[in-house]
C-alpha cells in the first residue's frame, strides 16, 4: 500500500474526527493511538478517547498522550455502552466535523488506514466506508478462536469477514460515516448493547444513504481468549440480532435462520435419554464443525488450529441460545406490558 504524500491534508479537506470507545482497554490503547496519530496530523483530525469508566489505567495512559498529542482529546462516557460513546463524542464535534471515524481499540490499523477510508468515501460517493476484519490470536486458544471467526464455516458468510473486493453492501463493520449521514438518522440507538452496527444500518439504507465495504484497507482484530469468554460475546451477539430484527422486519438472511436452529437442536437432544435418535442432528452438527476445522488446519498447514471447529461451534450455539432468550425476554415483557395495559382499563 503506498504512503500518502505529505500534503495530504490538501488532497483531503474534509474536517474529520477519530472516535475510539474504551472500557479496560490499558493493553491496547497506546499501541492504537501511535499507529493513528501520523494520519490523524496528516488530516488534521482530531481524536477522541471516549471512556466508560476503566479501572485498569486506560485513562492514566490516555491523559499522559494528551500531553504530547495536542489534538487528542478524553471524554468521559457514563452510559459505558460503545454506542453512546460514539453518540455523544458525535454530539461533542458534530459542528467541527464532516467526517466519524469509528475505531475499536481492541485491534491493529495500517498507518494509512484514515486517508484510505477518505479517498475510498470520495471515489465512489459512499456516504458510510466499511472494511474487512481478520482476526489475529497469540496463544492457542485465541489462535484457534482467530481461525473460526476467519472461516466461512465460522463465520457464516459476513462480507466483511470473507469478501476481499469493493462492493456496497447492507452491513459491515463500521469505519468511516459523513456526520450529517450519522446525525440525520439519530446516531446509534442506545438501547442495543451489541448489533447497533448492524441496526444503525439498517436506518442508514432506508435513509438512502450507501454503504461502501472497501477492499482497499482493513484491520486486524484479536478475539476473546477464551472459550467462556467467547460464549458471552456471541450470547449478546445472538441477542443483538432479535433486536435488531424485530425493530426491522425482514433484516435477517438466510445464516441467521440456519443459527436459529441450532439451539431447538441442542434442546431436541435432551430428550436422548428416552429417544436417543433425538440427539443424532446435535451429533452431526458437532462433527462437521470438528471436520470443517481439521480441513482447515490441513490447508493452512496449520496443526495448531485444529480445534478451531470447537471454537465455530462455541460461536454458533452460544449465538443461537442468545437469539432465543431474548425472545422469550422479549415475549415477557410484551405480556407483562400487556396485564399492565388490561389492568389499568380495569381500573378506571
Amino acid at each position: 500500500m503506498n504512503n500518502p504524500a505529505p500534503d495530504m491534508q490538501e488532497n483531503h479537506p474534509s474536517r474529520v474526527v477519530i472516535i475510539i470507545p474504551t472500557l479496560n482497554e490499558a493493553a491496547h490503547i497506546i499501541p492504537v493511538l501511535r499507529s493513528l496519530e501520523p494520519g490523524a496530523r496528516r488530516l488534521g483530525a482530531r481524536i477522541a478517547v471516549v471512556d466508560g469508566g476503566s479501572d485498569d489505567g486506560t485513562v492514566e495512559l490516555v491523559r499522559k498522550e494528551t500531553a504530547r498529542c495536542p489534538d487528542l482529546v478524553l471524554l468521559h462516557n457514563p452510559k459505558r455502552l460503545q454506542a453512546a460513546a460514539i453518540n455523544l463524542a458525535a454530539m461533542h464535534f458534530r459542528d467541527q466535523a464532516d467526517w466519524i471515524i469509528r475505531i475499536d481499540a481492541h485491534a491493529a490499523y495500517p498507518e494509512d488506514y484514515c486517508e484510505v477510508l477518505l479517498d475510498e468515501a470520495q471515489r465512489t460517493g459512499a456516504d458510510s466506508v466499511t472494511v474487512k476484519m481478520t482476526a489475529r490470536g497469540e496463544g492457542l486458544i485465541q489462535r484457534n478462536i482467530a481461525a473460526a471467526q476467519n472461516a466461512l464455516f465460522g463465520n457464516g458468510g459476513s462480507a466483511h469477514r470473507n469478501d476481499e473486493k469493493g462492493q456496497f453492501v447492507d452491513h459491515g463493520h463500521h469505519a468511516l460515516m459523513k456526520m450529517p449521514a450519522f446525525c440525520a438518522v439519530g446516531g446509534y440507538d442506545e438501547g442495543f448493547s451489541h448489533n447497533e452496527d448492524a441496526e444503525l444500518d439498517q436506518r442508514l439504507r432506508k435513509a438512502g444513504y450507501r454503504i461502501w465495504l472497501t477492499g482497499a484497507t482493513g484491520i486486524v482484530y484479536f478475539p476473546r481468549n477464551t472459550l467462556g469468554k467467547l460464549s458471552r460475546q456471541y450470547l449478546n451477539f445472538g441477542a443483538g440480532r432479535f433486536a435488531t430484527a424485530f425493530k426491522h422486519p425482514g433484516s435477517l438472511g438466510k445464516r441467521h435462520f440456519v443459527l436459529m436452529g441450532l439451539a431447538p437442536v441442542a434442546g431436541l437432544s435432551a430428550f436422548a435419554v428416552i429417544t436417543p435418535q433425538t440427539a443424532i442432528p446435535l451429533i452431526m452438527w458437532f462433527a462437521l464443525c470438528l471436520v470443517l476445522g481439521l480441513i482447515k488446519a490441513l490447508r493452512s498447514r496449520a496443526p495448531d488450529i485444529a480445534f478451531c471447529g470447537v471454537a465455530a461451534a462455541v460461536m454458533q450455539m452460544s449465538w443461537s441460545f442468545g437469539f432465543w432468550r431474548e425472545v422469550w425476554h422479549a415475549s415477557g415483557r410484551r405480556l407483562q406490558a400487556a396485564f399492565a395495559g388490561r389492568w389499568v382499563q380495569e381500573q378506571k
